[in-house]
């Protein structure tokens, strides 16, 4: 595929952003993409929304996979794109899922029509924002039966320029836990307090309380971070909430201390359901592992990628940020690693324009490291 080619790709996946396990116009697209390439090398199975793709290799000593997540977020587009915004209201590729996809079929079509040495895997996976797609894509038939023997993935950074690639080894992303909790107690008129139990007020008392977790029951060596995004309670300035919601986010350097965390959660909202006289339920949503690079695969990357008269390296501090690629590193050997794309705006983030001339770059990156192996 030229760079034209590449660019069209990823301005229409841009605009047709869908939430996990429901990429159903992604997969068509993707499937639609991929058959236009010479099939001889090829192998494609469906997994939910998802797709593996199998290319043969002439002389294959392994399988090496390479992982692209699919899906986009619930965010409204702020973007100052003219013809290919998203097309699905309420929904965006603000996390550069598009960029991940269209990467993986430059590097793809290359190969089907340039057999490699080794076989390769290329993965679509769905649901990476949630509710998780690869740790039963990890269990299913379908992966098994290509199982590999090393995988890599990258993601966008926005505040890296083009030509910038970071990574290191161990811990490059932490572990990640949702968290709703939900408290129910009296309703009532605002005139009588002392006939209901007020559900704002238990929630304020526990938001206040979820932030001590950090600062006082996690080790000033490790870290970990407690985040409460959303709090919602009450329909009308002069009733009493029945019921009031909060929605956060838990992340930690070390599995020990995500227990740690969650067991004081749960000591917090006891204390609660006692001191208001309500009842409280916890869910943990989506939790994903640490993302931890291997130590061969990612210094073989990065000494790779120090030779490269157009590439800049830089290595990369640990992040508190999130990845279910972790699922499968914690089985097979490999790394993910950040790609600069250079834009003033962070992931997730409505206003995101990531610079496409990143694409063309990580294409000829990964070929050229692909070859290398």
């Amino acid at each position: 595929m030229n760079v034209d080619q590449l660019i069209t790709i990823r301005r229409d996946l841009h605009q047709i952003p869908e939430i996990g396990f429901n990429e159903i116009k992604t997969q068509t697209y993707l499937l639609n993409v991929i058959q236009t390439l010479p099939q001889d090398f090829l192998e494609v199975k469906k997994w939910k929304t998802g797709l593996l793709v199998k290319v043969a290799g002439s002389n294959p000593e392994k399988v090496v996979a390479y992982r692209a997540d699919i899906d986009g977020l619930p965010i409204k587009e702020r973007t100052n794109y003219k013809d290919f915004q998203s097309t699905h209201e309420g929904f965006m590729h603000a996390c550069g899922h598009d960029f991940h996809m269209t990467i993986a079929l430059g590097v793809l079509s290359h190969y089907a029509e340039n057999q490699p040495e080794n076989h390769l895997l290329f993965i679509f996976q769905p649901a990476e924002e949630g509710p998780g797609g690869a740790e039963p894509m990890l269990r299913s038939e379908e992966f098994r039966k290509w199982w590999p023997d090393e995988i890599m993935a990258l993601h966008i950074a926005p505040e890296y320029p083009v030509g910038t690639i970071s990574t290191k080894t161990g811990m490059l992303f932490a572990n990640t836990s949702e968290l709703f909790i939900t408290l129910k107690g009296k309703g009532g008129h605002a005139a009588y307090p002392h006939h209901a139990n007020d559900m704002v007020v238990a929630a304020s008392h526990l938001v206040t309380q979820l932030q001590s977790i950090v600062a006082r029951n996690v080790n000033p060596l490790d870290a970990g971070v407690v985040t409460i995004g959303v709090i919602k309670g009450g329909t009308k300035q002069n009733i009493i909430a029945e019921e009031a919601t909060i929605e956060g986010t838990i992340r930690t350097k070390s599995i020990e201390t995500m227990s740690i965390i969650k067991s004081r959660i749960e000591q917090l909202v006891q204390g609660v359901e006692v001191g208001f006289m309500c009842s409280a339920t916890i869910d943990y949503g989506a939790n994903y592992c640490q993302v931890y690079n291997e130590e061969i695969t990612t210094n073989h990357f990065i000494e790779f990628t120090k030779r490269q008269s157009n590439a800049t390296f830089v290595a990369s501090p640990e992040a508190m940020t999130g990845e279910d690629f972790g699922y499968f590193l914690e089985q097979i050997p490999g790394f993910m690693f950040w790609l600069g794309v250079s834009c003033e705006y962070g992931l997730h983030d409505a206003r995101l324009e990531p610079d496409e001339g990143a694409i063309p770059f990580a294409v000829t990156h990964l070929i050229n490291f692909i070859n290398s192996k």
